[in-house]
C-alpha cells in the first residue's frame, strides 16, 4: 500500500446499525453496501455474524454483491464467533475477519475478571484461529484509548507474530484528547516490533465530540486506516464521520494523504443512510447538514455572492450539493435580496431594491425565513410604485 494512501473502513452496517431504532433489513443493507462499494470505500464491515441469523445472512449477502471492497465480519476472541464469521464471508472476493478483546485494565478486571497475561493469550489464539480461515485478519484492542501504552505495544507485537494484518486501536469511549491519541499511535510505531508489516487503524467514538479530530491525529502519526460511518452514526454519541475525515484530507493537501472516495457522492449517500435508518441529520452537521453551505447573515451573504471562497472553504459541488444557499431572514442584507430576486426573474434598480428591502424587513421580522412566494408578493407591492424589469 502507498504510504500516502488512507484506507477508509466503513462500519455503518455494523457499528452504525447498533444505534437504537436504526435496524436495517438485509435488502436495505445491500443497497447501502452497493453504494459504499461504488463510492470507493476500501473496507465494508457488514455486520457481526454470530449475533443473529439475520445478521449472518446480511453479511453473507453483502459478501456476494460487493465487487471491489474488502468485506469484513466482526467477532469476539471466541472460536465459535470466528467460525461463523468465516462461513458468512465465504463468498467475499476479499474477506477479512475482525477479531479482538478488551485491553484496558478496566475491561480486564471488570469485564473479563482476568489478567493481562490471559488476555494476551486469548488475543493470540483468536488471531491465529482467524488466520486459519482468511489471510486478512484485523485485531482490535478494545478500549485502547484507556490502555497503558506499554501493555498495548506488547499485545500488538504478539498478535502481529500470530498473523494479524491490521491493528485497530479504538478510542472506544471517546475519552482521548487528539494529542493523546496521536501520541499513542506514534508510540506504537516506535515500540512495536514488526509494526511496519501491518496497517494501523483508528476507530474513534464521539462521546466528547473529538472522534474526527482523534482520527486525523492518528493519521498524522502513522495510522493508514480510518474506521468511520456515514453521518457519524454509531453507539452513544456516534463514530468518526466518513464525510468529515475524507473532506479534511481533501482540503488539507499538505497532509499528503489521499482516499479513493468519490466525494461527489457524499451528500446523496448521507441522504440515503438517513432515509434507510430513519435517523435525521442535524442541520449544522459538517459537510452534509442542511446548513453546511447555507448563509443567512447579511455580511456573510454579501461576501459569498461576491466570491464564494470568502466564507466557504469547500466547493459544495465537491460533496454533491448543487450550490450554496442564500437564505433570506431578518439578518439578510440588500445584496442577498437582490440575488434571490434575480434568481426568480426580477432585475432590480437601486431605487426598486431599497423599496423592496423595506417591505422585506417588515415580513422578515414576522417570519423566520422568506421564501420565493413571499418574494413575489414583495415585488408586487413594489410594482405599485415603480416598474420592475423582469430578467430575460
Amino acid at each position: 500500500m502507498q504510504d500516502n494512501k488512507m484506507q477508509i473502513f466503513d462500519t455503518t452496517l455494523r457499528d452504525g446499525e447498533q444505534v437504537p431504532g436504526c435496524k436495517l433489513d438485509t435488502k436495505q443493507k445491500l443497497v447501502i453496501a452497493e453504494r459504499l462499494d461504488f463510492m470507493g470505500v476500501d473496507v465494508i464491515e457488514a455486520g457481526f455474524p454470530v449475533s443473529s441469523p439475520g445478521d449472518f445472512n446480511s453479511v453473507s449477502e453483502v459478501a456476494k454483491i460487493v465487487k471491489n471492497a474488502t468485506v469484513c465480519g466482526l467477532t469476539r476472541a471466541v472460536e465459535k464467533d470466528i467460525e461463523v464469521a468465516a462461513a458468512a464471508l465465504i463468498y467475499a472476493k476479499k474477506p477479512r475477519i475482525h477479531t479482538g478483546i478488551g485491553t484496558s485494565d478496566s475491561h480486564i478486571k471488570y469485564k473479563f475478571n482476568s489478567s493481562r497475561e490471559e488476555v494476551v493469550t486469548r488475543a493470540v489464539l483468536a488471531v491465529r484461529y482467524a488466520k486459519s480461515f482468511v489471510e486478512d485478519v484485523e485485531f482490535y484492542a478494545e478500549d485502547a484509548g484507556r490502555t497503558d501504552n506499554a501493555f498495548l505495544a506488547q499485545i500488538c507485537e504478539e498478535v502481529i507474530k500470530a498473523g494479524a494484518t491490521v491493528l485497530n486501536i479504538p478510542d472506544t469511549t471517546g475519552y482521548c484528547l487528539p494529542e493523546e491519541y496521536g501520541a499513542k499511535i506514534k508510540y506504537l510505531k516506535e515500540h512495536v516490533k514488526g509494526i511496519e508489516k501491518v496497517t494501523i487503524s483508528c476507530h474513534c467514538h464521539n462521546d466528547l465530540g473529538m472522534a474526527t479530530a482523534n482520527s486525523i491525529a492518528g493519521a498524522i502519526n502513522g495510522a493508514r486506516q480510518i474506521e468511520c460511518t456515514i453521518n457519524g452514526i454509531g453507539e452513544r454519541a456516534g463514530n468518526t464521520a466518513l464525510e468529515e475525515v475524507v473532506m479534511i484530507l481533501k482540503q488539507h493537501p499538505t497532509l499528503n494523504l489521499e482516499t479513493n472516495i468519490n466525494t461527489q457522492l457524499l451528500y446523496d449517500t448521507s441522504m440515503m443512510v438517513r432515509e434507510k435508518m430513519g435517523m435525521p441529520v442535524q442541520p449544522n452537521k459538517a459537510i452534509v447538514g442542511a446548513n453546511a453551505f447555507a448563509h443567512s447573515s447579511g455580511i456573510h451573504q454579501d461576501g459569498v455572492i461576491k466570491n464564494r471562497e470568502t466564507y466557504e472553504i469547500m466547493n459544495p459541488e465537491d460533496v454533491g450539493v448543487t450550490e450554496s444557499a442564500i437564505v433570506l431572514t431578518a439578518r439578510s442584507g440588500r445584496a442577498a435580496l437582490a440575488y434571490r430576486a434575480k434568481k426568480i426573474g426580477y432585475e432590480l434598480t437601486k431605487i426598486q431594491l431599497d423599496k423592496a428591502y423595506n417591505y422585506f424587513l417588515q415580513i422578515a421580522d414576522i417570519q423566520k425565513e422568506i421564501h420565493d412566494t413571499d418574494l413575489h408578493s414583495i415585488m408586487k407591492n413594489v410594482n405599485k410604485f415603480s416598474k420592475i424589469a423582469i430578467a430575460s
